[in-house]
């Protein structure tokens, strides 16, 4: 910990390129004189496919070819997607049905894949495609989150995709019997679209021995393995790259049906092939995030202490199962199911279904904001129920003793809530709130204050892979096993290696994104980066100054223990030799020791870390146009020890600003017959700069002991807090008004008719 301990606010060195025009991004990395694709997507949301004729355009002026599953199938593909499914309440696992690369059968959602089209142009591509003779039988579109309707799969006859179920059903049934008081609320957690700045792309190239498949993701050796299964392939025959990706926030981290489809092309044709998404084709087919209703009941005993959870949870998963759609509102919303409060009887029941839409994956925070969301909501709604202060009753209900096991099984090893909450109130300043609050109303207006205190528990594989190599050219190269999407990873692990090894970071260049050049990764996601790569960093300096300890030994005069290394430069006693880390690689390679100039291990962490926090938002509400204006924000969080301050502000800045924009624009809408109504920036509400408040930031932290470093993962934590804060703050400003239920998002629209229904009601 003593080591570790520098801590500094260091400007992204990779915005300079990114800023400059120079960054490296899908489009920029197209082969030259590669041949374009583009997908012929179902119109519909449900249909029998009775007709799938592409004679007329594989005639077409261009086209070098036109593909459908079934010639996929017939060069002996395996055409299906893979996926996680949750584990029942009855023991067994939810349903499985096949997801095709390209539809068999059946359309089941608007934007489905069912052909590609490869041309030497993209605008032959399209026009190819319009020769497609599709023919097809409607079928219902079943849109609502819940058992019946059209059944879209065999295999779950009642739509019902699993029913999951944590906690202890009888005991909490009990305890909710026995309680002085109970509260309960339903909340809706509308569905968003990730919309990262560049849309999906990829290309695939075949040499006739390799397949070399590049795209903009999160990772590259699970696509890696995929290709491998497809395919048939060794994995020594599959390169797997990423250029520059253009955002992820999950959305990116997964394999898509476009992927196999273009690869399968390339391979075909023995020629390079390219596909790049536009807006509305990303917004029609990429995973979606958030969709869900849930009932959440909390009881109380007399002295207004938590006695019992209880929650039922409904989630849509869309048409299919997508990689880990089935785990995020069960498996992965139950890890923080009692939040930072001390709640031993609990019990969670999680439904997915299937609907014709778009699949529901993995969106900035998976499963944690919703959990949150839902716990923080019911603590307001309890606050006022039961006259308490709702900073009181969370001081009243949290953990107070550390290392704490929930009832869902998750360790926090450390915590200090009511210090960061007091340090959020103070940065809030809540105490000027009345008078903020009384201006407002003098001005015509509204004004509400919400609080949210959030807890994340970081995903993802505890383990991660590191090369480090000594360069010709006197510096040094660090290959790491996670890919940065946009967080600044560049910055972040040049800065942790140039810390540690006293290897200036000028020196040091950072690799990721090429499976050719590390054997193994975890790739990014569940804000697992940065304690995983920097820990098994911390490994492989470790082993660096071991292994050149013992080679100076030898020009030293001395024993191998005897040689130290003060993250600097190396000494022994009675010796003027004093060389750095670079000096001692130079006379490694001079020597021949070719074996000390590369250094490549694996690490992993002894335990997870829960980066918490207080967010605090004040909104002011236009009564007569429903206009609401998120005026101030504060966040303090406890990250435990920071590398660089600035990068994890932008992260808070970032995820906050997505938690407000699902918060108070952002709605996907689908029509009673599956068609995307918001599939354009004219329709989809998009968050703008003059959405987004000063955002407040402050840290409190205490160190987690679940890694060397004291860190705590911060990715996704500012969405994680958002949502329920806005919200909360919302109802407090319409709680006066006989408003009892709000919920996301605050549209003018949607809050005028609050206001008028409210109206209407005193009115009769």
């Amino acid at each position: 910990m003593e080591k570790f301990g520098k801590s500094q606010p260091v400007t992204r060195i990779e915005d300079q390129r990114f800023l400059t025009g120079h960054g490296r991004y899908m489009q920029d990395a197209f082969p030259e004189g590669a041949l374009v694709a583009y997908m012929f997507r179902s119109p519909v949301a449900h249909a029998t496919i009775t007709g799938l004729d592409l004679s007329a355009a594989r005639a077409a002026d261009g086209v070098h070819g036109v593909y459908s599953s079934e010639d996929m199938l017939a060069d002996g593909l395996d055409t299906s997607m893979t996926f996680t499914c949750a584990p029942n309440r009855d023991g067994t696992k939810g349903a499985a049905p096949k997801r095709p690369m390209l539809a068999e059968g059946r359309v089941r959602f608007v934007g489905e894949p069912v052909a590609i089209i490869v041309a030497d142009s993209l605008q032959q591509a399209k026009d190819a495609a319009e020769l497609i003779e599709f023919d097809y039988d409607d079928l219902p579109a079943k849109l609502d989150t819940g058992a019946g309707g059209e059944t879209i799969h065999p295999e779950a006859p009642d739509n019902r995709a699993y029913d999951y179920g944590i906690g202890d059903e009888e005991a909490t049934n009990a305890a909710f019997d026995a309680a002085a008081r109970t509260v309960s609320l339903e909340v809706g957690d509308n569905r968003i679209i990730a919309n990262s700045m560049e849309p999906r792309g990829c290309f695939a190239e075949w040499d006739g021995t390799r397949l070399h498949l590049s795209f903009g993701g999160q990772g590259v050796w699970g696509m890696k393995g995929e290709l491998a299964r497809v395919f048939g392939l060794e994995p020594e025959n599959i390169r797997v790259t990423h250029p520059d990706v253009g955002g992820g926030f999950g959305m990116k981290s997964f394999p898509y049906p476009d992927y196999f489809a273009v690869a399968f092309a390339a391979k075909t044709l023995g020629k390079p092939v390219a596909w790049m998404a536009d807006r509305t084709e990303a917004m029609l087919t990429d995973n979606a995030g958030r969709d869900l209703v849930t009932l959440a009941e909390l009881a109380f005993d007399e002295d207004n202490r938590i006695t019992a959870y209880r929650v039922h949870t409904r989630s849509n998963l869309g048409a299919y199962n997508s990689h880990f759609g089935q785990m995020i509102q069960s498996f992965l919303f139950a890890r923080v199911l009692t939040g930072t409060y001390d709640i031993q009887t609990a019990y969670m029941r999680a439904e997915g279904f299937y609907t014709n839409t778009t699949q529901v994956d993995a969106y900035r925070g998976a499963g944690r904001p919703e959990a949150i969301y839902v716990l923080e909501r019911v603590m307001d709604r309890a606050a006022r129920e039961l006259g308490v202060d709702p900073m009181e009753l969370r001081r009243i209900n949290f953990i107070k003793s550390f290392p704490y096991k929930t009832v869902t099984g998750e360790t926090y090893d450390v915590g200090d809530f009511p210090r960061v909450m007091d340090h959020g109130a103070t940065k809030a300043d809540m105490a000027g709130f009345a008078a903020r609050r009384s201006a407002s109303e003098a001005a015509g207006k509204l004004r509400g204050l919400g609080i949210c205190y959030y807890i994340e528990s970081i995903l993802g594989q505890p383990h991660e892979d590191v090369k480090v190599e000594f360069t010709e050219d006197g510096g040094a190269r660090i290959y790491v096993g996670t890919q940065s999407n946009g967080q600044g990873h560049e910055t972040v692990y040049r800065q942790f290696l140039s810390d540690q090894s006293g290897i200036p970071a000028d020196r040091i260049e950072v690799i990721q994104g090429d499976s050719d050049l590390i054997a193994v990764g975890g790739g990014t996601g569940g804000s697992r980066s940065v304690t995983t790569q920097t820990n098994v960093t911390l490994q492989a300096v470790s082993e660096i100054v071991t292994g050149f300890s013992e080679f100076l030994a030898g020009e030293m005069g001395v024993s191998p223990e005897n040689v130290t290394f003060d993250d600097e430069r190396f000494r022994a006693e009675g010796s003027n030799l004093t060389p750095t880390m670079l000096e001692v690689a130079q006379m490694a390679r001079d020597a021949g020791r070719a074996d000390l100039l590369t250094w490549q291990t694996r690490a992993t962490l002894p335990g997870r870390s829960y980066p918490n926090g207080c967010h605090i938002a004040e909104v002011e509400i236009d009564p007569d146009t429903g206009v609401t204006v998120v005026d101030r924000y504060n966040v303090v969080d406890d990250f435990g020890n920071l590398i660089n301050p600035m990068l994890a502000t932008g992260q808070v800045h970032g995820g906050v600003a997505q938690g407000i924009g699902q918060a108070l624009t952002e709605r996907v809408v689908y029509d009673e017959d599956g068609q995307l109504l918001t599939a354009t920036f004219m329709d989809y509400a998009m968050p703008r700069a003059k959405d987004m408040p000063m955002i407040g930031l402050d840290y409190e932290p205490v160190p987690s002991t679940a890694n060397p470093m004291g860190m705590k993962g911060c990715g996704e934590a500012g969405t994680v807090g958002a949502l329920a804060a806005v919200s909360n703050a919302v109802q407090d400003a319409l709680w006066a008004r006989g408003i009892k239920q709000v919920d996301m998002p605050f549209t003018p629209m949607r809050v005028w008719a609050m206001l008028r229904d409210e109206q209407a009601i005193a009115a009769e």
